[in-house]
């Protein structure tokens, strides 16, 4: 069942989606396929079909934070302005954050949104 809220941490061989609200969590994680493709010689065929997969996956949810490594935030945020825009209009920060545990995460997503749902005035998470 999606949540109102989804902490999203990339890197490039796989993604974690942690949806919440006050009582509930759900872990989801997509990992990236590797495999050659002549069309480009590269791999860009192969983060595209990721990518999907992780729009896909956020399908549902209200607001989305995405966390990770700089470079690869760069890379999802290009492909979800491009691609994506419906999973763009719902995304509502980008924190370079590179390692947390999943608890420090959690942690870090529901501080971020209590401090965002203050500013627009919502009820919180609490």
């Amino acid at each position: 069942m999606p949540q109102a809220h989804a902490v999203v941490r990339i890197a490039h061989d796989s993604a974690q989606i942690l949806e919440f609200d006050a009582e509930h969590l759900e872990v989801h994680k997509v990992k990236a396929h590797s495999h050659y493709t002549r069309q480009h010689g590269s791999a860009v065929r192969t983060d595209h079909e990721f990518f999907a997969e992780v729009c896909k996956a956020l399908h549902g949810v209200v607001e989305v934070l995405v966390t990770g490594g700089h470079v690869i935030q760069a890379d999802f945020r290009h492909y979800v302005d491009k691609h994506s825009p419906e999973t763009a209009k719902r995304i509502v920060g980008w924190e370079t954050i590179n390692q947390p545990s999943e608890g420090e995460l959690v942690a870090f997503g529901r501080k971020y949104f209590l401090k965002l749902d203050k500013m627009k005035g919502k009820a919180s998470l609490e």
